[in-house]
């Protein structure tokens, strides 16, 4: 396919003047005459004029390493230069609508023939009115001009469009000022690379950051709209999947509340992961529709566009792409609380050009082939993890994942670039570690690292031994699993058709790398040869050639002759690039998200490279934001939590709820702290019946696990134990279940939709849900509730509302969880096992307000060991339970789920996940929950307890750990 012709950008002849080579074009090399998308063009072309006449009679700049002098190499095919103008269209925004400009009258207006200041020719943040009746015309300006609604009608969905248009505009003050103290003032910055972010609803989040939720409640009020039924009309990005969307949106909130300069980077997808829908008892994946509708909150830049190669030859070390997609950079605003600083999520998109449309073939009546090349473009950015059971799949994983790292690291180059200009006149490239720490969120975006080093070879000319230099000081790698399954290994051979020259670069780190692995003393040659094998990128290759070996026949036969038979080996397993492998060598530092999670790390997944690079290990256990997850999501116990605290503060710092452990016995505090925590039960409550139709009894113990359903999270372990809560239940007199602690069970979370396992007990929660919810005898002594459609939307209303967790993941396998972190905040107690964060959870808030059980991390693989062996011995409480679900009474015997806990070995079979020999300990620990809930004094003290001593699980701790640890950035407060 040839590749795209560039877009023909609305330009003045000055705007031609294109530096060659150099990742950009040149609007500008001075950030003082930026302008915003919005600013006058006749005062654009004047300014930006000027300064490219100066920059006019410069063919080619020059920028260094150290001392040396480094010409950018000559790009023979125009098609290779960016079509980007990142100094212009990164600057934050559009300008304000006129409604706004008439408020203030006329401050801020620019005459089109003089050049305008920076920030931008907008409205200071202290000049737009922010009381109610300002800000309800101005929800009115926008319902007429922006809202696209009815005339004379003010619907829920055109008040929704109308007041995030309006917030935008408040956001819009404070990012272009965030972006000018970056521009001016050029600090260290920090971008964050993650192939998921959830965020959940921008505007009740929003409102609340920037200090305007009662002024916009009053205005909203003036046209019989209240502010939270008009939030709740917006839906849930459809950006990421589970716990490192969440924890990427967490980590950007408090980025950003800390005046940190950092960025993050992602792809739109159009469709999300999938939205999920119950019927006929089965899982059900239907698209997002999240932009079904405009999204107020993003801003396109037209101006912003990189190319992104795939496929084609490399020829003396040129790549000549075989296709070329345009990533077009789509901007969201996250703002800080308590700050102006509100930094940039910048989504990569893939738009239809028109230079993919084959006309002729259209016009010949192949309609479908017309489109052909733009749907191909199009299929990066429409379904994040599409199935990855054929090739294709597996292809396009993998092209939207180096669509994400060059597309990324080619804005970042032409940021520092820009900004150097500026700065001192000239581009040290030795200068990029000080100006630029690149977070590679999992290994998805692995291949920030050989992206890298292609651009500063190939598109900047610098060696192969500066260009590593620098990689190794700006990259650094988190690891989130020791799952074998997600340290990411993709194929050679499908890669080098993919990325030809990137292979090149993988090859040579991989063969340098193993170079420089000397042998230790007392290692034999071949313990040194298995070590280097281990820790290299490049598996299942020769040692020398690093190609795929050459089969060998072995000839059987006493003579050999040309009849000899020639044995067919086994065929040889594919070369594989190990992503994890490539991360660490390429990183500066490494780090696990919880003290155990990295413990095994460096003990065993990467216990080679901690033993050769100790230094580049470190712990930075997970967080969540205090903002969206306690303060925003829990109104009712953020009330009282901020009565007895005296103070605010406790937003901004968590630790101060630790002021709250000497009032944990106080009878007046247990008593509104229990009203609160029933207001939000109530509003959960509420939810369910909305969502499923059951009703749920308040009085109930509210027990939830809401998370992503896999095997290891154990939600099959959950719902085994209510099953056998529901035997014991039938089997009880009048009298006895007069004992029962009643108790409602919320199951939530999406299977994977190719993971079969995942959906089978989806189906079994449904179906023992649909039977003990209809059983008159039981009643309401337990209630199951599958929660359809988790996001973190509903996870703000289940969390507030919880009284019990469920964090149960088999001990070892959970990297950390954040959920657990959510609800310890929320004051829910823990029943759970010594994985991930729970160790931590444990520790901060004591034993005796922690309920634990099952098998610890160092016992795990004597366990599997034992049951390979033979010698497992299933507890009576288990087989008794197996039983009594295989008895059909919940509809079918679910054979094919079961026997995964079955058999002694084998794929699919001999309980990996250890839900049998955990189980007895498990529901005797259920026990001890109701026994400790009986005691509502008790209980109320132990929830207060946790909730006083969660400090140390918000973000805010962990970002400053990575600031100052990691990444080196330092707060830049913008004025």
């Amino acid at each position: 396919e040839a590749s795209p012709e560039k877009p023909d950008h609305d330009h003045d002849e000055d705007d031609d003047d294109v530096q060659e080579g150099r990742g950009e074009r040149w609007a500008s090399a001075d950030p003082r005459t930026q302008k915003s998308a919005g600013a006058p063009k006749a005062a654009k072309k004047a300014e930006g004029g000027k300064r490219l006449q100066r920059l006019g009679n410069q063919n080619r700049l020059i920028a260094t390493v150290g001392d040396a002098a480094v010409a950018p190499p000559a790009r023979a095919d125009p098609s290779g230069q960016l079509v980007g103008v990142a100094c212009v269209a990164a600057a934050a925004g559009a300008a304000i609508g006129s409604f706004v400009q008439k408020k203030v009258g006329g401050t801020g207006k620019a005459k089109a023939e003089e050049p305008l200041g920076v920030p931008l020719a907008l409205p200071s943040t202290t000049a737009i009115p922010k009381d109610s009746e300002s800000l309800a015309e101005n929800i009115g300006y926008h319902s007429k001009y922006t809202a696209g609604g009815l005339p004379l009608r003010f619907t829920l969905p055109q008040a929704y469009q109308a007041t995030a248009e309006s917030v935008s505009e408040r956001l819009l003050e404070r990012w272009d000022t965030t972006f000018n103290s970056f521009e001016t003032e050029n600090p260290k910055m920090a971008y964050y690379l993650s192939m998921e972010y959830l965020h959940g609803r921008t505007l009740s989040n929003a409102v609340n950051n920037i200090g305007l939720q009662g002024e916009y409640k009053d205005a909203l009020l003036k046209f019989g709209h209240k502010l939270e039924e008009v939030e709740s009309e917006e839906k849930d990005a459809g950006l990421g999947n589970g716990g490192l969307g969440r924890l990427a949106s967490c980590f950007l909130d408090s980025c950003a509340t800390l005046d940190l300069p950092v960025w993050g980077y992602g792809l739109r997808y159009k469709y999300g992961l999938f939205k999920q829908r119950i019927e006929g008892g089965l899982q059900h994946e239907v698209a997002e529709d999240w932009l079904d509708l405009s999204n107020p909150w993003e801003i396109r830049r037209d101006l912003v566009k990189y190319p992104v190669k795939f496929s084609g030859t490399v020829e003396n070390g040129e790549w000549i792409p075989g296709d070329v997609i345009e990533a077009t950079a789509y901007d969201l605003p996250i703002p800080g609380y308590g700050t102006t600083n509100t930094i940039s999520l910048r989504l990569w998109n893939v738009e239809a050009e028109s230079s993919r449309f084959d006309l002729k073939s259209f016009n010949d009546g192949s309609h479908l082939v017309a489109h052909k090349s733009q749907i191909k473009a199009e299929d990066l950015c429409s379904v994040l993890y599409p199935g990855d059971d054929t090739d294709e799949g597996k292809e396009l994983r993998l092209r939207q994942q180096y669509f994400l790292c060059s597309a990324s690291m080619q804005d970042i180059v032409a940021t520092f670039k820009r900004r150097q200009l500026a700065q001192v006149g000239r581009i040290n490239w030795q200068s990029f570690p000080e100006k630029v720490s690149v977070q590679m969120n999992d290994t998805h975006p692995a291949l920030s690292a050989p992206e890298l080093m292609r651009i500063l070879m190939d598109m900047e000319g610098l060696d192969w031994k500066s260009a590593w230099k620098i990689v190794q000081k700006t990259c650094n790698y988190t690891n989130h699993t020791i799952l074998p399954e997600a340290l990411e290994a993709w194929n050679l051979d499908a890669m080098e058709s993919l990325l030809p020259r990137h292979v090149e670069i993988i090859t040579r780190m991989d063969k340098e790398f193993r170079s420089s692995v000397r042998r230790a003393s007392g290692e034999s040659a071949e313990d040194h040869s298995a070590r280097v094998e281990n820790m290299a990128i490049l598996k299942n290759v020769d040692p020398v050639t690093l190609r795929k070996p050459e089969p060998k026949g072995v000839k059987v036969g006493a003579k050999l002759s040309a009849a000899a038979v020639v044995e067919e080996e086994e065929p040889l397993p594919d070369p594989v690039v190990r992503m994890a492998n490539m991360s660490v060598i390429s990183a500066a530092r490494v780090n696990g998200v919880a003290a155990i999670h990295t413990e095994i790390v460096k003990a065993e997944t990467f216990n080679d490279f901690y033993k050769m690079w100790p230094e580049k290990f470190q712990n930075k256990t997970n967080g969540v934001t205090p903002r969206r997850w306690l303060a925003w999501c829990n109104p009712a116990l953020s009330a009282v939590i901020t009565k007895w605290l005296g103070t605010e503060a406790w937003i901004q710092d968590l630790t101060l709820l630790k002021g709250l452990e000497k009032h944990a016995q106080d009878p007046e505090l247990m008593r509104e702290w229990g009203e609160a925590k029933m207001e939000m039960k109530v509003r959960l409550a509420q939810y369910v019946k909305e969502k499923t139709g059951y009703v749920v009894p308040l009085s109930s113990m509210f027990d939830t696990q809401i998370k992503r359903i896999h095997e290891y999270k154990r939600q099959l372990l959950n719902i085994m134990a209510v099953a056998y809560r529901y035997k014991q239940i039938k089997q009880m007199s009048p009298l006895e279940r007069k004992e029962v602690v009643p108790k409602v069970v919320m199951i939530g979370g999406k299977a994977f939709a190719t993971y079969v396992q995942a959906k089978r007990i989806v189906q079994l929660i449904v179906a023992v849900a649909k039977t003990v919810n209809n059983d008159k005898e039981v009643g309401d002594l337990l209630k199951v509730v599958f929660i359809p459609n988790y996001n973190v939307s509903v996870a703000e209303v289940l969390i507030p509302g919880t009284d019990l967790c469920q964090q149960i993941s088999t001990a070892g396998m959970e990297a950390s969880g954040t959920s657990n972190m959510k609800f310890m905040m929320n004051g829910a107690l823990t029943i759970g096992t010594l994985d991930g964060a729970n160790v931590e959870i444990r520790e901060e808030a004591g034993e005796e307000h922690f309920f634990l059980f099952g098998a610890t991390e160092p016992e795990i693989p004597g366990i599997r060991a034992d049951r390979a062996a033979g010698k497992f011995v299933p507890h009576p409480k288990f087989s008794e339970t197996m039983d009594y679900i295989k008895s059909g009474v919940f509809g079918e015997s679910f054979q094919e789920l079961l026997g995964s806990l079955e058999g002694n070995e084998g794929f699919g079979r001999g309980d990996y996940f250890c839900v049998g020999h955990d189980f007895a300990s498990y529901v005797d620990e259920l026990d001890a929950v109701d026994e400790h809930w009986r005691d509502q004094d008790k209980w109320v003290t132990s929830s207060i307890i946790n909730t006083a001593n969660s400090g140390k699980f918000s973000s805010d701790r962990t970002i400053d750990q990575y600031a100052k640890e990691i990444w080196g950035v330092k707060p830049n407060s913008a004025k």
